[in-house]
């Protein structure tokens, strides 16, 4: 069954990600106490996504193929699902808890990343395992 395992939020660009048990989503905003909603992230103006999201099982690969950390919010995604096939998601509305979400594209990972994390990050998030935006 598709569920929600992790999130994270973080207040400014390159601050390290906090793991919260819940958080709001705001409409046409983004997660109330993230970056990207108090429009201080790295990508704000530029290309940024209100929403994140990334697979467990992309990350389990990782794991098991990397010497990659991507552990406590080291990848800078919000949340992180099990049980769902984000990239089949393009198109649609989905719900978490009482949250309404659209896909909104692919979420590749760019290099600034490593630069707040750690090297082979970019690469290691690379393909489909980067995740998606959502609004």
């Amino acid at each position: 069954m598709a569920h929600v395992e992790e999130i994270y939020i973080t207040d400014r660009g390159g601050a390290p990600m906090q793991r919260v048990e819940t958080v709001d989503a705001v409409a046409q905003e983004g997660l109330e106490g993230d970056r990207y909603k108090k429009r201080t992230g790295y990508w704000t103006g530029v290309d940024e996504c209100q929403v994140t999201l990334i697979e467990g099982e992309a990350l389990d690969e990782i794991r098991a193929a990397n010497k990659v950390h991507v552990d406590n919010g080291q990848h800078r995604r919000n949340i992180i699902t099990r049980g769902v096939d984000l990239g089949g998601l393009t198109g649609k509305r989905f719900k978490i808890g009482a949250a309404l979400f659209e896909f909104d594209r692919p979420r590749p990972p760019c290099r600034y990343i490593q630069s707040v994390s750690e090297r082979g990050m970019t690469r290691a998030l690379g393909g489909r395992r980067g995740g998606i935006c959502a609004r």
